[in-house]
């Protein structure tokens, strides 16, 4: 008796996290041989830390960053870093921000673009959004402070790796969103005196031992490549876009990435939609991996202004390295006929 053979399951979540690049795995695994304490005086202290100075320098040079970097655990402590230890009074940040933004800074204001900018207020816009893949101006921003003296901060664990960084006073990077390992992040800074020091590691402004395998993997990642590196190129990633679109409704305010798609069932609530996919073999998530699993609408679709009844029947669908044109079509055929 013949069997057919079972597909391999189709992961489009890369939003949330993003699988190990070979490259990044082979430089942890050098790195987990340099097991020596990078703050320690003796020889093999000493050797730890020239490899996590070089791995810093590498970053800096992959992402085209010539200020400071702070090696983190991820984007949430970055965020945090810089939200609290920022040398201002005033804190404003977009209200489409990742959940990590608002858990950091509780008391900020949510920005209506009425506020008054200067000096002492830090303000926080995203580069590109983790639900529907928006592409916020930044630049345009970045001349609109002209000579306030406010300083901009933007989250971009979502573009690092794929876009230009945008030239903001403070940036924050994640590793494991492009292929890096996760635990690891960081805080780029134009100067260390825009933050109170702590005290402790990584120039003072971070406790904790600094993790040399995850910084070693994180450089080792970005040097594989961005976008241009992807098993799909960008024409492949429009047409499955395009193709989602054609029966469903995009939720795509703004200039888009290609590598996030929000994307409206015409009839299936959120819900429904992952289950049935997940069965059906495709990973899939609905609003950030923070929040997916509640029933709440989402913050981001509600302050973008997707209504009630859309939003609740809207998953997301986001592409990364290892994602081929044959999974794209798979997904596309299989989207095409959920009744």
């Amino acid at each position: 008796m013949r069997t057919s053979a079972i597909p391999p399951r189709v992961y489009l979540d890369h939003a949330a996290t993003s699988p190990l690049r070979p490259e990044a795995k082979a430089a942890m695994e050098a790195g987990f041989r340099l097991w020596a304490n990078p703050s320690s005086p003796y020889a093999e202290g000493r050797k730890a830390r020239a490899a996590l100075e070089d791995a810093r320098e590498r970053i800096k040079a992959a992402l085209g960053w010539t200020g400071e970097l702070i090696l983190t655990s991820g984007a949430s402590e970055a965020l945090s870093i810089a939200l609290n230890r920022a040398k201002v009074e005033r804190r404003i940040v977009s209200a489409v921000e990742h959940d990590a933004v608002f858990r950091a800074a509780p008391d900020a204001v949510v920005f209506t673009g009425k506020e008054l900018l200067g000096a002492g207020t830090l303000l926080a816009i995203q580069h590109v959004n983790s639900e529907t893949g928006t592409i916020n101006p930044l630049d345009d921003m970045i001349a609109g402070l002209g000579g306030s003296g406010a300083l901009l901060l933007s989250d971009c664990a979502q573009s690092a790796g794929k876009l230009a960084l945008p030239a903001a006073d403070m940036v924050v990077v994640s590793a494991h969103k492009f292929g890096g390992p996760i635990g690891v992040g960081a805080l780029l800074v134009k100067d260390f005196n825009l933050l109170e020091p702590s005290g402790g590691h990584e120039r003072g402004y971070r406790q904790g031992t600094e993790n040399l395998p995850g910084a070693l993997g994180m450089a080792a990642a970005l040097e594989a490549g961005g976008l241009g590196s992807w098993a799909t190129g960008e024409g492949q990633r429009l047409a499955f876009r395009a193709a989602l679109g054609g029966a469903s409704e995009l939720i795509a305010p703004g200039e888009q990435a290609t590598h996030i798609i929000a994307v409206a069932h015409p009839s299936m609530s959120a819900q429904a939609l992952l289950i049935r996919l997940d069965a059906m073999g495709f990973a899939v998530s609905a609003g950030s991996a923070c929040s997916s699993g509640t029933l709440k609408k989402s913050r981001v679709l509600d302050a973008f202004g997707v209504a009630d009844d859309v939003a609740a029947r809207t998953i997301r669908v986001s592409l990364g390295w290892s994602t081929t044109a044959e999974e794209l079509e798979r997904f596309a055929e299989v989207w095409g006929a959920l009744t």
